[in-house]
């Protein structure tokens, strides 16, 4: 089982079910399970798709991926940490991928990028622990009040849409895998998860 609700299969799937799916397979060559999970409520999936749509609007497309990947990574689901580091190869080498799952971040981004890749990571682990402090000094480092809003919209939408998953019990394509030289694959895995990387885990000051 790739879920732990049953789901309606390819060959069953009749109108807006077999729509969604075949959408999907266009998309990634293959039905994903995360798409098979929302076979009941397809339209949560269309509107899940209208928001992170909006969500992603305003931003670049590297800093979208490169919050995105730290809040999956930070929320251990590897569907999404996989899709969202698969997607930072256009931007970064694997080794650099590497890098940012592995508590080494600070050998790839600079001070600014840093300090915003905490606050998505705090906000998807934690969002009552943001202090105003943390938000003002991203302010002194250049990031406007919107990019901080924008960051905490790719976080907060990351959490609702892995959470879902991982409560459905959904499972990793394995072909999604299939393309992932073994370095890279581990550092994807959602039980490795950065814990000494004292800027992506600064506690609360």
């Amino acid at each position: 089982m790739s879920t732990y609700i049953g789901t309606v299969a390819v060959a069953d799937a009749r109108g807006d079910v077999a729509a969604m799916y075949e959408r999907q397979q266009a998309h990634w060559g293959y039905v994903p399970n995360y798409a098979r999970a929302f076979s009941h409520r397809p339209e949560v999936l269309a509107r899940w798709g209208q928001l992170l749509a909006e969500i992603k609007r305003p931003l670049p497309k590297r800093l979208f991926e490169l919050l995105t990947f730290a809040a999956a990574h930070e929320l251990r689901n590897t569907p999404c940490t996989l899709a969202h580091g698969r997607a930072l190869r256009e931007f970064y080498a694997d080794a650099q991928i590497v890098a940012l799952a592995t508590g080494r971040a600070e050998d790839v981004l600079d001070a600014r990028e840093l300090a915003m890749v905490a606050f998505a990571r705090r906000v998807a682990r934690d969002a009552t622990t943001v202090t105003r402090a943390e938000v003002d000094a991203l302010c002194s480092l250049g990031w406007s009040d919107a990019d901080i809003f924008d960051a905490a919209a790719v976080a907060a939408g990351r959490a609702f849409f892995t959470k879902l998953l991982d409560g459905l019990g959904v499972t990793t394509d394995a072909a999604a895998f299939a393309e992932l030289d073994t370095p890279l694959r581990a550092a994807l895995r959602p039980d490795v998860l950065t814990a000494q990387n004292p800027v992506d885990r600064q506690e609360p000051r």
